[in-house]
């Protein structure tokens, strides 16, 4: 749970109401009527979907009311870059105005990710695979420890490593997440599935309306049924495992042998997760 005292850590002085729903006089003060056609969209916006009966609903309220909130903006080139306000962006084109108010700020790509994460957050806008791949960039790109983007985006430590760790999910298990049709909880047991096993149990989530603990029942059942090709693992070789792929975002498989040898497996789902761990090793 967000708290409100790292949110204003995260977002630095002054900027936290630059993010609000309400604009403050300060806020208004600053502001200044920026043309549409100079605006671009921010690359690292988390947000991969914009519903469209929402985005509708509030093109109707700028015709209307007009731009209530100032859009948060950075200078780019001839013209200026997105940090936060893609909806009302968006809404301001399809309602044909030329201008929109804007507030400039003159920030980095790491600010500028974080911004966009929180705004995001703020207004529980983002689904959970858009925050965990919103906080593996901070990871890959910036290199952030997950204890640096929990601080930075107002979330706990837990909750960044158990969102990371969905992106070892396949990509249609992705996508249920993305649509809503999963929740977090819902699909956390599939981590460390097989892929089809785990696509099964996630329609059959969707299909029945399973609870999170009902998922977890039904991972249980299919362990206990599973042959006992393995030896026993010891508790402190699985907790190792979790750690790892909570920091690498893969699948990780940990075998020691009697004279202190073993392996590592690490398991990737595409070229991307490949080449992200291979920029995180080197």
């Amino acid at each position: 749970m967000k708290t409100p005292q790292k949110k204003r850590r995260a977002l630095g002085r002054g900027l936290n109401a630059l993010l609000g729903d309400k604009p403050t006089p300060e806020v208004l003060a600053q502001s200044t009527l920026i043309p549409l056609t100079k605006i671009t969209p921010n690359p690292y916006q988390p947000r991969s979907y914009f519903d469209p009966d929402e985005l509708a609903m509030l093109t109707e309220s700028i015709r209307r009311d007009g731009v209530l909130m100032p859009v948060l903006l950075r200078p780019q080139g001839d013209g200026y870059e997105l940090i936060a306000g893609e909806r009302r962006w968006r809404a301001s084109k399809n309602a044909k105005l030329n201008v929109i108010p804007a507030v400039i700020r003159d920030v980095d790509n790491l600010q500028a990710l974080e911004l966009a994460i929180i705004e995001n957050e703020q207004r529980n806008d983002l689904t959970t695979v858009e925050s965990a791949r919103a906080y593996r960039r901070l990871m890959d790109e910036f290199n952030y420890t997950q204890q640096q983007v929990a601080d930075s985006v107002g979330v706990s430590r837990a909750q960044v490593s158990n969102l990371v760790r969905l992106l070892q999910l396949a990509s249609p298990i992705q996508t249920m997440l993305e649509e809503r049709q999963l929740s977090m909880g819902q699909a956390r047991p599939l981590v460390g599935l097989d892929n089809a096993l785990a696509l099964n149990l996630a329609h059959l989530c969707v299909e029945k309306g399973l609870s999170a603990r009902q998922m977890e029942k039904e991972v249980k059942k299919l362990a206990s049924s599973a042959p006992k090709t393995n030896p026993k693992i010891e508790p402190n070789v699985v907790k190792l495992e979790e750690e790892l792929a909570s920091v690498l975002g893969l699948s990780v498989k940990l075998r020691e042998k009697k004279n202190g040898a073993g392996e590592i497996k690490l398991t990737y789902q595409n070229k991307l997760e490949f080449n992200q761990l291979l920029q995180r090793l080197r």
